[in-house]
């Protein structure tokens, strides 16, 4: 079932049409890439997911309700985390501290479910209980940032400064999680580690939207892609499907790192 639909989206930065009316969707429990070179729309089409792009014609549909043009912290409170290109570590702060600003919009709940005895009880989750458990699950991907947590967060290699990234926007609890360029700047073998853990945290349930240059990498965990050129989608299929179409790659996605 789509979590995600974006339907005849168009974007425009002033005068120049950068997203030409393309539809996408992206299922609940799957990673969704969005893939190509530079200038065709990738960035675009993800900040406009987040509320941070305005979108000029077309509708973004999050589990049926349309949040075209919301702001960006009411999308954010309906479960809409992204971690964004460039990582925007806070400097000043620790390694954990950083993680907790990742936790702001968490609030005390109450769910309803149905015990052994078919019986329906009222369950209280509250914030503390909640961020302690996504620490938990943060710590499990990433243990370097448990093991530096009191560390200021500036000391950390790029390679851990991105796990922080995606470490933080996971403590938001997210429903759909966007991830902007996560390789970026990052040597072959932290990519690959990166990859490795962004597969577990899908594994683990979550819904995944990334936005990749290094279409190799994305594609081996993708369930499914599209291919961007200059606003439009080009090409669009399983991960595992455009990952044998070598003409596609070489021409359109680099080479295999």
């Amino acid at each position: 079932m789509a979590i995600l639909e974006i339907k005849d989206l168009v974007i425009d930065y002033g005068i120049i049409r950068a997203v030409k009316g393309i539809n996408m969707e992206v299922n609940e429990g799957s990673i969704v890439a969005i893939l190509g070179a530079n200038g065709a729309g990738k960035t675009t089409t993800i900040r406009s997911v987040s509320g941070v792009v305005k979108v000029k014609s077309g509708r973004i549909l999050f589990d049926g309700e349309n949040i075209t043009n919301k702001d960006p912290f009411k999308i954010a409170g309906l479960g809409i985390v992204q971690s964004p290109e460039g990582r925007l570590i806070l400097n000043g702060l620790t390694v954990e501290e950083n993680l907790l600003v990742g936790a702001y919009s968490l609030k005390t709940t109450t769910k309803t479910i149905t015990d052994e005895q078919g019986l329906e009880v009222q369950i209280k989750e509250t914030r503390n209980a909640k961020i302690k458990a996504l620490l938990e699950e943060v710590y499990g991907y990433f243990p370097i940032l448990k093991e530096r947590k009191k560390q200021q967060a500036s000391t950390l290699s790029g390679g851990e400064q991105q796990m922080l990234a995606i470490g933080r926007a996971l403590m938001g609890n997210p429903r759909l999680l966007l991830l902007d360029e996560p390789s970026l700047g990052l040597a072959p073998l932290i990519v690959r580690d990166i990859f490795n853990i962004i597969k577990k945290i899908k594994e683990q349930g979550r819904t995944i939207l990334i936005v990749e240059q290094n279409a190799f990498q994305t594609l081996k965990i993708a369930d499914y892609a599209y291919i961007l050129e200059l606003g439009k989608i080009i090409s669009q299929g399983s991960g595992e499907t455009l990952l044998k179409d070598e003409g596609l790659v070489n021409a359109y996605l680099g080479s295999k790192h």
